[in-house]
Order: structure tokens, then C-alpha cells, then sequence
């Protein structure tokens, strides 16, 4: 007996699918300690600062509310996590003007990846990512310092001359990003996080949808990035997956080179 409504069956068939995918995915981020970084900064980390030795971190800064760790994946991705317990984009702390701009800082300490290379690395190399609340497995915000994948890095390319101070929609790897650009002086002056929810109202009650990037363009601006969780369209608003955190760009030392 055929159905009598074909496509109503496959969007009810879809929307269960989506549904399975969704539990799934609950149950293996409940699965995982999602405190674990909040764990290593608060009981580790910042007992050991105080004798003068911040492992496994490789710094606490108390005075600016940070510190940074490197990450178990990839040969140079770090992490910066505040000092305080704050869980991630939807916390509405990010959101005062009081709070360090953790974006700010994660970009001045861009230089820990060419530390551990034992070389110089280019800005044009180098990004920084944030995850939506669903896009995450951890409950302690962290900014991702890592490298830009080489199909990303070429498609901000192509874009650069067409970027501009006002948001618009570009598409990255299949999921719409709105994008706009940034100096490095602008960076510093306001949180990445104010200025989305102050510019994009209408995101500003689903801050826990979005996930945040940042990366250099060829002309020395900064591009500003955001995409939005949509299960419909099975993006977990994961910004991180604009990041190579194998460092593909570096290999054969060219992208080292270039400024």
C-alpha cells in the first residue's frame, strides 16, 4: 500500500533521524567529564602558579583572568580558559563590560604555537575558534589557538576584497557564516562576544547557538566569524571545524615564511 503523502513521510522520517542524531550526541557529551578542564585550571593549575611552576598549564595570569594550556590534539593547538567558572558563549558574564576580552588575549598569545615549533609562524596561519554550547564536549570556555585549514585559508582569500566592517553572509565549508571584518585595535577595545550580540540583536538570546572565529586576511585585517547552531542542517555551530589542528599549512615551511 503506497503512502498517501510521500513527502510528508520523508520530512517525519528526517525529523526522527535528527532526532536519534541529537540523543546520540547527548548521551556522548554527557558520557565524557565536561568539567575536565575546569578540573586542570582550578585544582591544578592554579594551586601549582603559586609556587612558581603553573604545569600542566604553560601560564596563569591572575591579573588578566587567564591561562593557557596545550590541547592533547595536535602538535601546536592551545587553549585559553578563564581563571573564573564561566561554561561557555552562553554565559551571559561575557557579555559585561567588566569581563576580559578573551578574545584579546587569546590573540596576543598566538606566538605560544612558533614557541613550541621552534620557528616563526605567520599570522595568516593562525585562528581562533570558540563552540556553540552543543558544539562542545567542555563546560569551561576555551578559545581554540590553532591553525587555519588550507581550503579555509583560500577561500578568505578570495573573499578578503569583498569583506567590510558590516556583517554579511558568506558560505564556509557548507555552513553560512556571517562574516565581517576587524583591526586589531578594534579586537582589543571591545569583546568579540558584545560586539555580535550588540550588532546582531537578534542573536544576542541565542548566544549559546553561536560559535565564534577569528583569522587574519592577506591585506592585515582581522575577519570576525560566526555561525549558528541549526539541526535542521546538522551544524553544531562548531566553529572549530574551520581549524587544521595538524598544521597543514606549515609544511614545506612556506606558510612560515609569508607575512
Amino acid at each position: 500500500m503506497k503512502a498517501k503523502n510521500p513527502a510528508l513521510l520523508r520530512v517525519l522520517m528526517l525529523i526522527l533521524l535528527l532526532f536519534i542524531v541529537a540523543l546520540l550526541a547527548s548521551a556522548f557529551y554527557r558520557h565524557k567529564n565536561a568539567d575536565a578542564l575546569w578540573e586542570i585550571v582550578h585544582e591544578r593549575c592554579v594551586p601549582a602558579a603559586k609556587s612558581g611552576n603553573p604545569a600542566p598549564c604553560q601560564q596563569v595570569n591572575v591579573s588578566q583572568g587567564y591561562a593557557t594550556l596545550k590541547d592533547r590534539n595536535g602538535p601546536l593547538q592551545y587553549l585559553l580558559l578563564p581563571l573564573e567558572k564561566i561554561s561557555g558563549v552562553e554565559s551571559p558574564v561575557l557579555l559585561k563590560s567588566s569581563t576580559p576580552n578573551f578574545f584579546a588575549l587569546a590573540w596576543q598569545q598566538r606566538s605560544l604555537l612558533a614557541q613550541r615549533l621552534g620557528a616563526p609562524v605567520a599570522d595568516s596561519v593562525i585562528s581562533l575558534t570558540i563552540n556553540s554550547h552543543y558544539g562542545r564536549s567542555q563546560n569551561q570556555l576555551h578559545i581554540h589557538i590553532s591553525c587555519l585549514r588550507p581550503d579555509v585559508r583560500q577561500r578568505l582569500d578570495a573573499l578578503s576584497d569583498r569583506l567590510g566592517p558590516r556583517w554579511q553572509v558568506e558560505p564556509l565549508l557548507d555552513h553560512p557564516y556571517l562574516i565581517r571584518t576587524l583591526s586589531e585595535a578594534e579586537l582589543m577595545q571591545q569583546s568579540v562576544f558584545i560586539r555580535l550580540a550588540t550588532e546582531r540583536p537578534e542573536r544576542r538570546d541565542s548566544m549559546g547557538k553561536q560559535g565564534m572565529a577569528l583569522a587574519k586576511l592577506k591585506d592585515g585585517r582581522l575577519a570576525l566569524m560566526a555561525v549558528e547552531q541549526n539541526w535542521l542542517r546538522l551544524n553544531y555551530g562548531s566553529a572549530e571545524e574551520l581549524q587544521d589542528h595538524q598544521c597543514a599549512l606549515l609544511k614545506g615551511g612556506t606558510a612560515a615564511a609569508q607575512g
